[in-house]
């Protein structure tokens, strides 16, 4: 061998050290990464027990000064359900024509209005997409215009880094009164390279503070992303669902303290390809959690026994589910209810469950909110049909021939094919507000957002036939 050859030689042996020398550094940091994991997880200290037993309420000291049903000054015509079972009464929320719009949220506030969220775009994921307001009055339940809360450039701003698109805002009361408001947004990739970024507010949503990221990792902190509403914890803390898209998929709740900060998060066993849990409190140390079915076809569930500390492996339920987002609310009466599309195939259908006195779901009836005359058979409209039927609605409930147009072109352009359309009623969400009535939104064909109210103790119209939905045995 010359002995030329020798320095390139001794440079090679470098080389392979110093790389041999970063894997046991990074083994290393891994293992102690393992380790830290490990000892939070041992040296949890007991969660405190749900608050009230129900989803975040106005504090008492914040409560309207009437807590029994407002007189409307112009009450809304009520309307009989599709399959005749109950009465509602339905507006639009979202008023900007031609945009697509999706996954609203809402709150009450101090004075009994509403204040609804949801985001908006020429396309979910586009860069134009922004979180959009509105309030409704309590007295005549009118919405009023929407307004811009947040887009890209202010988020940008605040978080000082690069955000892509933004998606599912999810706003709520904190236990010390203020309202939270949770956004999904995105710096680089698709979805599943989400992060959440959260904002606080004092004055009800009039002003809001600096966006800022929720931190739910060390490891480069994305694929959280948010869509169920927060329970409140007797300690001051909220219990968040949200769900994780990087690799593989599944459900988790976070411990958010006061501050805004997360102090815990419990990976719900069993939930592999089951996205967007809902809690539905049952007592101080009981919930259940319902999550899309992923890829069995059912709706998931889960339950704790300890607060939230840990969940039962997930199940599937006897109820069908389509892949699609659902909400819950647990009344004032302690009933659970459950808004989802309750079919194998298809958004065409909405309904509304109510847990029966047992607290169960298995056997009940749904109660229809939307439905469509192909809702069993998953068969698409012709395109004709589906532009007269948003047509006859959206005129009916106040748009002009222009709005209409452009409402039915951007539904065309998200949900329709070259001759037929599929109907999509999705993403709802539930809140009961402190005159006993349950509130629902809902995305109405990927083009405005709907908002439905209803009496949840009144008396059934007609008698709807039993649902085989029974759960197995476990």
């Amino acid at each position: 061998m010359s002995t030329s050859a020798r320095p390139s030689m001794r440079g090679g042996r470098l080389s392979l050290g110093l790389r041999s020398l970063a894997d046991v550094l990074a083994a290393i940091l891994l293992l102690l990464a393992f380790a830290v994991a490990g000892w939070k997880v041992w040296s949890r200290s007991p969660a405190a027990p749900f608050a009230s037993g129900m989803q975040v309420l106005v504090p008492p000291h914040m409560a309207p000064a009437v807590a029994s049903v407002i007189p409307l000054a112009m009450p809304p015509a009520k309307e009989r359900s599709p399959d005749g079972r109950f009465l509602f009464d339905a507006q639009f929320v979202s008023a900007m024509p031609g945009q697509a719009v999706h996954a609203a949220s809402m709150v009450e506030l101090r004075d009994s209005r509403l204040r609804a969220v949801w985001f908006s775009g020429s396309r979910e994921g586009a860069g134009d997409v922004t979180i959009q307001t509105a309030l409704m009055d309590a007295a005549s339940q009118h919405w009023e215009s929407e307004r811009t809360l947040f887009n890209r450039q202010q988020l940008e701003r605040g978080l000082w880094r690069y955000v892509k698109k933004l998606g599912n805002p999810v706003i709520a009361r904190a236990p010390d009164g203020s309202l939270f408001l949770w956004m999904v947004n995105v710096s680089v990739g698709g979805w599943a390279g989400s992060a959440i970024t959260w904002s606080r507010s004092v004055d009800e949503g009039v002003s809001w503070s600096q966006p800022r990221r929720l931190v739910t990792s060390p490891f480069l902190n994305i694929s959280t992303l948010v869509k169920g509403a927060p329970v409140a914890l007797a300690d001051g803390q909220l219990v968040l669902p949200v769900y994780h898209e990087f690799v593989t998929k599944f459900g988790e709740v976070l411990r958010i303290n006061p501050q805004g900060q997360v102090v815990d998060k419990i990976r719900i066993p069993g939930s592999q390809t089951s996205l967007q849990p809902v809690v539905l409190v049952a007592g101080p140390e009981q919930a259940q959690v319902y999550m899309r079915a992923g890829q069995g076809g059912k709706l998931m569930a889960a339950g704790t026994d300890d607060a939230g500390l840990s969940w039962s492996r997930a199940r599937a339920t006897a109820w069908p589910n389509p892949d699609s987002a659902l909400a819950g609310v647990v009344s004032h009466t302690g009933r659970q209810w459950l808004a989802l599309n309750p079919t194998s195939a298809g958004r065409e259908t909405l309904a509304v469950l109510r847990a029966n006195l047992a607290g169960s779901l298995d056997g009940v009836s749904p109660w229809i909110v939307e439905g469509s005359g192909t809702a069993q058979t998953g068969l698409p409209l012709p395109v004709s049909d589906y532009e007269r039927l948003l047509g006859k609605e959206l005129k009916a409930r106040g748009a002009s021939e222009a709005q209409t147009q452009a409402y039915v072109a951007s539904a065309r352009r998200q949900l329709c094919g070259a001759q037929t359309c599929s109907q999509e009623f999705s993403y709802p969400y539930l809140l009961q507000t402190s005159d006993g009535y349950i509130h629902l939104l809902y995305t109405w064909h990927r083009t405005r957002i709907k908002h439905v109210r209803f009496d949840p103790l009144q008396a059934a119209l007609t008698a709807s036939p039993a649902v085989n939905h029974v759960s197995p045995a476990n």
